[in-house]
């Protein structure tokens, strides 16, 4: 009796901490990754493995044009949430060289004992909230494309997720405000203009709404046809929505929570886009964030 080999590769929860071997993120203990047995390496559940893929590339190229493989380098993989963890870990790795250069004996102590200032833990809870709606989209039917933290050519700007469907598009930004509740507030009216904001957690946080409708703006100048319609998202993560109802629209921006923004993407009305047109000048002219 023969014994089956084990799959080249396992999902699973990582007893120790690494670092994908495709994007180079960090990925902490405890966190979900893809174990490859043969090299006994991991990678977060984000990357594909492009063995396969790009060894077929490769064999196409040297038959059609004779000039050999491109290089795996080459191969454009979305990480979602990619610079904003990157960026966590750079603010990281500098705060602790800092104070263990300075206090040589009492720094693996101060460090033990301290935390992460504010500014730098927020850059942690964007990746997190990133990562989870990315996996929320993939219930999103398979005939629409989906682009994860693009660069805004020009800015330091990012755009968090890019959703296009023969509906138009969706400009996504992730937001993880864990226990708070976003609230539209209306001031204003018949005597007055009428003034909308967003409040989290009872704070004004409209700045979110100005910055997505930045987004909005370069995307559908990206793809400049009147026929496409581009919606803003904020989705927050994790947030105190109400049993019933809680979304809304703020300066034409959507509020919503993951489970309600795929059931909306997915039951939008079609019209005649070409998708894979679309994405492809999207995906073009906001490169991914490496």
């Amino acid at each position: 009796m023969t014994s089956e080999p084990l799959p080249a590769e396992k999902r699973m929860r990582l007893r120790y901490s690494g670092s994908c071997r495709l994007c180079d993120i960090q990925l902490p203990a405890g966190q979900h990754g893809i174990y490859e047995r043969e090299t006994k390496t991991v990678r977060c559940v984000q990357c594909p493995d492009v063995t396969i893929a790009a060894t077929e590339t490769e064999t196409q190229a040297e038959i059609e044009t004779g000039r050999g493989p491109k290089p795996q380098s080459e191969v454009d993989i979305d990480v979602a949430g990619g610079s904003a963890r990157r960026e966590y870990e750079r603010r990281k790795t500098g705060r602790e060289q800092r104070i263990r250069a300075a206090h040589p004996k009492l720094g693996g102590l101060i460090l033990a004992l301290s935390d992460d200032p504010q500014s730098t833990r927020a850059w942690e809870r964007g990746a997190i909230g990133e990562e989870l709606l990315a996996e929320r989209l993939k219930d999103l039917p398979s005939d629409m494309r989906v682009l994860h933290d693009r660069r805004v050519p020009g800015s330091r700007a990012n755009i968090d997720h890019i959703v296009v469907s023969s509906a138009g598009v969706w400009v996504i930004d992730a937001k993880r405000y864990k226990g708070k509740r976003p609230e539209l507030r209306v001031e204003g009216g018949i005597l007055r203009p009428r003034v909308e904001s967003l409040r989290v957690g009872g704070r004004d946080q409209t700045k979110l709404v100005d910055g997505v409708q930045s987004q909005v703006e370069r995307v559908a100048g990206v793809v400049a046809d009147p026929d496409v319609v581009v919606r803003g998202v904020l989705c927050f993560l994790e947030a105190d929505w109400p049993l019933f109802g809680g979304d809304f629209t703020v300066r034409d921006i959507a509020v919503m929570w993951p489970r309600l923004l795929t059931k909306r993407i997915s039951a939008a009305a079609p019209a005649a886009i070409d998708v894979d047109a679309v994405y492809g000048r999207l995906r073009a002219l906001f490169p991914r964030n490496s």
